[in-house]
């Protein structure tokens, strides 16, 4: 918004005009990287123990809950989703080694879909926990019973937006109430994002735990990390000039087409809100992520000597800070059991998640990714990826993908399981 001042709403944060937010998000980000970067042993002890990009994340989440800004008031997540996110995914994705990719096997769809089972029986046992103390709170009837409104968490937490909708139109949940879910799906998926970032900086000691065999993703950063020195040459002003040019003519060609497709596939759906393939996110995500892999088979991918994937995790950042501004810590204490019933049933998903990776020895990496292209979606799987290694944001936006096709169908049938074993 372009206002500085919101006239009569009691509820404004101080600040409501973009320019002045955006400046506010990039002094936040340039003093994290900045003292990141001092070599004090304070600094250098702090950020082993807190990743700078949970930081990136957390700041902003206090800044809205100090009622400094707020997102309802500002346009910029908006902006990041649809300008930041695919500009990242090309330049993350034009230089990335495709049979490397491969090579990272199976393991990487085995905990997306451990991710995916994880929610399906995380919802009805999260129930189940607490109905026995506070039975009121996942119980109803009707259009007002609690497992109704459980449906758009379950949507939402293995597909995204569309799946979300779908599940609040089949199943008929008192819109009057929907509020609720939704302040519960922001406060747990905020919290769940912050604690994988979090397991970042601490992904050797987890590895070590777990056993994993991390070959193949060490193997795949070192070859990035080799082409990259093999190409990289001091930058002059027309190669920043040739990053930003094939970023955002690969944004506007992603826009043009996903604006095309989402229209044709509306058109075609019984209801269109319903629909994935009428998802506009859905195709931006997915052209521009394919838009990069193209230009990874041509000279353009040569532009990673000069920074073009350092640019993307810029954009990334920017993301990241416009993700955490949406989150209020004064929220978690609004209707707190019905907050638990989301957190029990994350954990019961992590849970999984640990298990199965201890068995199979899989990465912490494809744990976070795996997740998180469930719960998060196409706007924060590739920021997870991505804060590994940047030539591993296209896995987790292949991921997230993955996540919108099965999403309704997985959240049908938790919800059916949370029919069953719900009070009445």
């Amino acid at each position: 918004m372009l206002l500085d001042i919101v006239p009569n709403d009691p509820n404004a944060p101080i600040f409501t005009d973009d320019r002045i937010v955006f400046g506010i998000l990039m002094g936040v980000l340039g003093l994290i990287y900045y003292t990141s970067s001092k070599k004090s042993k304070g600094w250098q002890k702090f950020y082993k123990f807190i990743p700078a990009v949970f930081l990136c994340y957390f700041i902003p989440a206090i800044l809205t809950t100090v009622g400094l800004i707020h997102p309802e008031y500002t346009d910029l997540y908006t902006m990041a989703k649809y300008y930041c996110l695919p500009a990242a995914l090309i330049l993350m994705t034009l230089s990335i080694d495709l049979p490397g990719i491969l090579k990272l096997g199976p393991k990487a769809l085995v905990m997306f879909g451990t991710a995916t089972i994880g929610i399906i029986i995380g919802g009805p046992i999260a129930i189940m926990i607490v109905s026995t103390f506070s039975p009121e709170t996942v119980g109803g009837v009707g259009a007002d019973a609690t497992w109704r409104g459980l449906s758009t968490l379950a949507g939402s937490w293995i597909g995204g937006g569309a799946n979300q909708t779908a599940m609040l139109e089949v199943y008929g949940f008192n819109k009057a109430n929907y509020a609720g879910m939704v302040t519960v799906d922001i406060v747990v998926a905020s919290l769940l994002m912050g604690g994988l970032l979090i397991g970042v900086g601490k992904k050797a000691k987890i590895d070590k735990w777990l056993n994993s065999d991390t070959s193949a993703i060490d193997e795949l950063q070192r070859k990035m990390e080799k082409f990259e020195k093999s190409v990289s040459r001091k930058a002059e002003l027309s190669d920043y000039m040739k990053i930003f040019s094939v970023a955002f003519v690969g944004v506007s060609f992603s826009h043009f087409l996903a604006g095309h497709f989402s229209e044709y596939f509306a058109s075609i759906a019984e209801n269109p809100d319903e629909a994935v393939l009428a998802s506009y996110l859905f195709w931006v995500v997915l052209l521009s992520t394919f838009f990069g892999f193209g230009l990874s088979f041509t000279k353009v991918r040569r532009l990673e000597g000069v920074g073009a994937s350092k640019f993307g995790s810029i954009f990334i950042y920017v993301l990241v800070l416009t993700i955490g501004m949406k989150m209020d810590l004064n929220s978690i204490g609004e209707n707190p059991l019905l907050i638990l019933v989301g957190i029990i049933w994350i954990l019961i998903h992590i849970g999984l998640l640990l298990l199965v990776a201890k068995l199979i020895k899989a990465p912490y990496f494809f744990l976070a990714v795996g997740s998180q292209a469930n719960v998060g979606g196409a706007a924060t799987a590739p920021v997870v990826a991505g804060s590994f290694h940047p030539s591993l944001a296209t896995v987790g936006a292949l991921l997230a993908v993955l996540g919108y096709f099965v999403g309704t169908v997985g959240a049908i049938l938790c919800t059916e399981i949370m029919r069953i074993v719900a009070p009445v």
